[in-house]
């Protein structure tokens, strides 16, 4: 495991048993459910440069594209 994320998720843990009214006994449900948050998040995160999100739209077919944009783009790529 890394460090940052036993600290998330304990602080998500920690949250969730606060929002709760901190109930006895449900430590172990509270990680649990705070551990399926962090996958889940980690899921969706997207690379730095945000590509691997664009090959994922290329993919399925909804990347869009603005004509005008591309047009600057290619202006100024050109320069």
């Amino acid at each position: 495991m890394s460090h940052n994320r036993d600290a998330w998720v304990s602080q998500r843990a920690y949250s969730l048993w606060e929002s709760e009214g901190r109930p006895e006994g449900r430590g172990e449900s509270h990680w649990m459910q705070a551990l399926k948050e962090f996958e889940q998040l980690e899921l969706t995160k997207a690379s730095p440069d945000g590509n691997d999100l664009i090959e994922k739209l290329k993919a399925a077919g909804r990347l869009m594209r603005v004509p005008a944009v591309e047009h600057d783009l290619q202006l100024k790529a050109a320069r």
